[in-house]
């Protein structure tokens, strides 16, 4: 696979759940998390730890080159 970003890599990580359902349980606003997969923001670092463990992946490969684990 070749290099992702971090809009593309939640993107795919999301799937079919809607923003809503993640949203909500990162307890942060749905325009928030669109802003984060449209690339127009950057989370902050407690944010980062959620979104890592939501979708049960590191917070290297979000945020760094690399594969899932």
């Amino acid at each position: 696979m070749g290099k992702q970003l971090l809009p593309d890599k939640l993107i795919a990580l999301r799937g079919k759940r809607k923003r809503s359902e993640v949203a909500k349980a990162l307890g942060i606003s749905v325009s928030a998390l669109q802003m984060y997969e449209n690339g127009q923001r950057i989370p902050r670092d407690r944010i980062k730890v959620k979104l890592a463990r939501y979708y049960g992946v590191s917070i290297e490969y979000l945020f760094y080159d690399g594969e899932a684990e």
